[in-house]
C-alpha cells in the first residue's frame, strides 16, 4: 500500500470518527426527574467544552473531506515529480494537518476535563455530581470522547505521513524513499 493510499484511508477513518463523535455528543440528551415535580434535561449545551468540541470536530471532518477531494483531483490530473513545484502545497497541507491535530487534542482534552467534573463534582465550588442522575448521558459522552481520541491518533499518523511527504522533497540523495 503506497503512502498516498494509506493517508487517504487514515483520513477517511478519522473523518468517520470525528463525525461519530460530533453526532454522539450533539444528539445525546437525557431527561431525569430531580424532584417529584421538577425534571431536568441534560444536553451537550450544559458544558461549554462539549459545545465547542462538536464544532471543532465538524470543522476537522470538513477539512479532511476537502483534503481527500483535492488530493484525489490533484493525483488524478497532475503527476508532480520529486523536484516539482508542489513544495508549497506540501507545506500548507503539513501546517494545516498539524493545526487540526492540535485543535482536536485540545478540544477533546477540554471535553474530558469538563466531563470529569460532571462525574466527580467539586465540593469546594458546590458542583454536584451529575452522572448519578444522568447515567446514560454520561456513558454516551464517554464513548464519544473515546472516538474523539481515536480520531486524534489517526490524525497524528496522517500528520506524520504529510510530514514525510514534505521533507522527502529536501532529501539530498533520496535516502528517504520508501517502496
Amino acid at each position: 500500500m503506497n503512502i498516498m493510499r494509506m493517508e487517504a484511508f487514515l483520513r477517511a477513518c478519522a473523518t468517520l470518527l470525528l463525525l461519530t463523535t460530533a453526532c454522539l455528543i450533539r444528539f445525546n440528551r437525557q431527561t431525569s426527574l430531580i424532584f417529584p415535580s421538577y425534571s431536568r434535561t441534560a444536553t451537550f449545551r450544559d458544558l461549554n467544552a462539549l459545545y465547542v468540541l462538536v464544532f471543532i470536530d465538524i470543522a476537522a471532518a470538513g477539512y479532511n473531506l476537502i483534503q481527500l477531494v483535492l488530493r484525489g483531483l490533484l493525483s488524478s490530473h497532475l503527476k508532480p515529480n520529486m523536484n516539482g513545484s508542489y513544495k508549497h502545497l506540501a507545506w500548507v497541507s503539513f501546517l494545516f494537518d498539524q493545526a487540526v491535530v492540535y485543535m482536536i487534542f485540545a478540544a477533546n482534552s477540554a471535553g474530558l476535563t469538563a466531563s470529569l467534573f460532571a462525574v466527580t463534582g467539586e465540593h469546594h465550588l458546590f458542583w454536584m455530581k451529575l452522572c448519578n442522575k444522568f447515567n446514560r448521558f454520561c456513558t454516551q459522552i464517554g464513548g464519544a470522547l473515546l472516538c474523539g481520541y481515536a480520531a486524534f491518533f489517526l490524525m497524528a499518523m496522517v500528520s506524520s505521513l504529510t510530514g514525510y511527504g514534505l521533507f522527502r522533497h529536501y532529501s539530498p540523495k533520496n535516502y528517504l524513499v520508501l517502496k
